[in-house]
């Protein structure tokens, strides 16, 4: 690769490494940056230049290789990677239990307790009364239990670990019979069809996309068969011309046979929603009730607690699936156990848990109680003042989210922004670069703010956000007109 003579004087220009250094160790804003990011950050600024030069395809300003420009490069550096990767986030969607957002939001006396048992030890594998090892999954059994009226109870790291477990305990090389129309994909491309043979266990699929009867099951039943599961299709619905076999009716076909049946209801809920709007959705405690032998549902989803993996069902299996090596790679540490007893605590009584569970309070919050919201933040963003900015509240619907009640529209109201010379998108995009970042979606070239899912405390941020935004923008509009 040959050098011209413009491009050895711009080289022969970028200072080096020492000496970028030595001016950075003089400026105070490097007292709390350790030299090792310093440094990192330093040879990538020069590097980028350096192969800029090289690359001969644009040209160079020289004022970019003075030293005070360098230094102002590395500081930007230098302060994105001491920033940490994970920040908080303003869920201005819509969507409840955002996947990508995090999922549910912990209660408050989750988060309380989690402090305490994070930072301090804890009785979490030690029996008090008998000065002893014991076992972490006692701190959540009982209570689960309780809340289930099922005879035992489990915790893995999430619901996929927790069919995979059950799976391969009940029916690792035998045949596991299951409808054609329950065959699911989750979040991420993993299906039951994958997870199952991962298991070991051997599918049987038995029905046809939309429609599955009793006698489907009875007919595959084999010598080899080892499990009836039953699938809930808590992500989608089909419609129209349906037929399925409900838990009721496969656990009669379980007990003719003596085969265990096994529920995977996904998003698990201790609430009946439908007291609440139009959707039902089967509880744990209706599907304990029906007699199926192992239920498994998330802890992070219509439960609102931290991300988990719960089993409960009949004591002897529960028993087995205990002792299952795998049971070691699955199992939950501290501070998810922490989180997730103090939620299920509130669960004790249910008008306390709609109001303290983050989840449960905006998947029940009054559309009155929205519009109050949505108005105040509409006078907040009036009053910035700014003409460009156009405001509207407007009805759209609000989702439950993260693969649960896929039918339920929830009304709500939302706040939509329009500025003058700037497309929704670009309008996105400087929200999601605000600290903390405002998520919200597009919808008719509106950036929508969708008030069910953003919390009291975030509307003067939300303020904050537009007011530096529409600032921004106005410099640099002056600039580009001098």
């Amino acid at each position: 690769m040959e050098i011209n003579k413009k491009q050895q004087a711009w080289l022969r220009m970028l200072p080096g490494v020492d000496h970028i250094l030595e001016i950075a160790c003089a400026d105070p804003f490097f007292e709390t940056i350790p030299r090792s990011v310093l440094l990192h950050s330093v040879r990538l600024v020069l590097d980028r230049h350096r192969k800029t030069i090289l690359d001969g395809i644009n040209e160079i300003d020289e004022k970019s290789l003075s030293d005070s420009m360098i230094l102002d490069k590395v500081k930007v550096g230098a302060k994105d990677a001491m920033t940490l990767n994970l920040l908080r986030t303003i869920n201005a969607t819509g969507v409840v239990v955002h996947t990508n957002l995090g999922r549910s939001l912990l209660a408050a006396d989750a988060i309380a307790n989690l402090s305490i048992i994070g930072g301090r030890y804890s009785n979490l594998e030690f029996d008090l009364s008998g000065g002893e090892r014991g076992s972490r999954y006692s701190a959540v059994e009982d209570i689960l239990c309780e809340l289930s009226g099922a005879e035992a109870a489990m915790v893995v790291n999430n619901n996929a670990g927790a069919v995979l477990l059950c799976l391969e305990t009940i029916a690792g090389g035998k045949k596991v019979v299951v409808s054609r129309g329950e065959l699911v994909e989750i979040g991420g491309s993993f299906r039951i069809p994958d997870v199952m043979a991962k298991s070991g266990g051997i599918l049987k699929e038995v029905g046809t996309t939309n429609r599955t009867h009793p006698e489907d099951y009875e007919n595959a039943i084999e010598n080899d068969t080892a499990l009836l599961l039953k699938v809930h299709t808590s992500n989608y619905r089909v419609v129209g011309f349906t037929a399925d076999v409900s838990l009721k009716e496969l656990v009669a076909i379980g007990a003719k046979y003596r085969i265990p049946v096994m529920e995977d209801l996904g998003s698990g809920t201790f609430i009946d929603f439908s007291k609440y709007g139009p959707v039902k959705e089967p509880t744990i405690q209706e599907s304990t009730t029906t007699g199926a032998d192992v239920i498994t549902f998330s802890g992070d989803k219509l439960l609102g607690g931290p991300q988990a993996g719960i089993i409960v069902g009949k004591k002897d299996i529960i028993d087995k699936i205990k002792k299952n090596p795998i049971t070691r790679a699955l199992r939950i540490d501290k501070l998810t156990l922490a989180a997730l007893e103090s939620t299920l605590s509130l669960y004790r009584d249910r008008e306390k848990a709609i109001n303290a569970i983050p989840t449960l309070r905006m998947l029940t919050l009054s559309f009155d109680c929205i519009e109050k919201k949505a108005k105040q933040l509409g006078k907040m963003l009036e009053n910035i003042g700014n003409d460009r900015m156009r405001i509207e509240l407007i009805n759209l619907s609000s989702k439950a989210g993260g693969g649960a009640l896929p039918l339920l529209e929830l009304p709500s109201k939302c706040v939509g922004i329009k500025v003058r010379g700037m497309s929704a998108n670009n309008i996105e995009k400087h929200m999601r670069k605000n600290r903390p970042p405002v998520i919200g979606r597009i919808e008719e070239d509106f950036f929508i703010m969708d008030l069910r899912t953003i919390q009291d405390d975030e509307l003067v941020i939300i303020k904050t956000a537009f007011n530096n935004m529409l600032r921004d923008e106005g410099e640099i509009t002056s600039l580009s007109l001098i």
